[in-house]
């Protein structure tokens, strides 16, 4: 078939990236294991240390865990990627596709199910049957660098949906990102590129041959969402697009949806039933030094979709727009409800 979305650069810089990033986390990964009882011996010196001072959840020792966890994941999802890679004997076919999707599925629920297990967390899914069948366009929040797992681990596990992801090229660091989103489709999108015309056309192609166990993912909010950021791009808004400005006024706890990515593939995806995805209890977790204040530890994680058939959808741009933002006008709602 060949991937819909190759990678065009050179292939000596690709094969370097890749092979260093491999080495880094192999490198990571023996250093960790081999220094793992003195790490665990200087958390809980500090955890306890803080706990009695503050009363602060032991956080050391989880992620330091956490640490070991991940390089774990990372690895044994690179040995799965080469056993694949020698049954296809490198090439695009639908069962090397597949194969990709199930052990992504698995690969992701690995990290999550261990930050799950190390944090306590406790999920309560709502609206999960309504996802399938397939295929579907799922527009999901995105508020923190654990929620990244979610779609896989939540509905392609659930329903056996192989999904095609619009992620920002910087993930390309990560080798089993790099390695199996070019054997999936996959548009890793360059932020500040200078030609939004091609990342769009190159975005649309996530379409092309949907199959029925297929769907695609975006994160329309092009970014984690804090209340900063939400400040900003209501102020961006409003200087550059104050046609729609009253609607981005409205939302109160997520973005306001970067429009050309969610209106490229509304078009290329045109019949096809359209998911949105909320959730709540992931929030503010950006950066390894916001799990480090405890926050995360012990909590809920509420997640709600919604989907809309296709003939809801209009055909025609501006019309698109305030459907667009009224469906996210209903997540916006919901998060803050359950913020409450």
């Amino acid at each position: 078939m060949g991937p819909l979305l190759p990678d065009t650069g050179p292939r000596g810089p690709r094969y370097a990236r890749r092979a260093r990033g491999i080495a880094i986390e192999a490198t990571a990964f023996v250093v960790v294991t081999l220094l793992l009882p003195l790490l665990l011996a200087v958390a809980a010196a500090v955890d306890l240390t803080l706990a009695l001072v503050k009363r602060k959840p032991w956080m050391g020792l989880r992620l330091v865990a956490m640490l070991w966890w991940f390089l774990f994941g990372e690895l044994r999802g690179i040995a799965g990627l080469t056993l694949i890679g020698l049954a296809s004997l490198g090439r695009d076919t639908r069962t090397r596709r597949f194969r990709v999707y199930r052990l992504r599925q698995l690969w992701a629920a690995g990290h999550l199910g261990g930050v799950r297990r190390l944090f306590d967390l406790d999920f309560d899914v709502r609206g999960l049957d309504d996802v399938a069948p397939g295929p579907v366009l799922i527009l999901m929040r995105h508020a923190s660098i654990i929620d990244n797992t979610m779609p896989d681990t939540v509905v392609g596990r659930a329903h056996g949906l192989g999904l095609r992801f619009v992620l920002k090229r910087e993930l390309e660091m990560i080798p089993t990102i790099d390695i199996g989103g070019r054997w999936v489709p996959t548009n890793f999108v360059r932020r500040g590129s200078g030609d939004t015309v091609r990342e769009l056309q190159d975005l649309a192609k996530l379409g092309i041959d949907l199959d029925p166990h297929e769907g695609i993912l975006i994160y329309p909010e092009g970014t984690r969402s804090t209340p900063k950021k939400l400040a900003s791009a209501k102020a961006k808004i409003a200087e550059r697009q104050p046609e729609i400005a009253p609607l981005a006024d409205k939302l109160q706890h997520v973005l306001p949806p970067r429009l050309g990515g969610p209106l490229a593939l509304l078009e290329a995806t045109r019949g096809t039933d359209v998911v949105f995805c909320g959730h709540v209890g992931l929030d503010g977790f950006e950066y390894i030094s916001d799990i480090w204040r405890g926050g995360l530890v012990g909590g809920t994680v509420h997640v709600q979709f919604w989907r809309y058939p296709a003939s809801e959808v209009p055909v025609e741009r501006d019309a698109q727009i305030r459907w667009l933002y009224d469906r996210w006008q209903v997540v916006d709602d919901w998060v803050g409800a359950q913020r409450a």
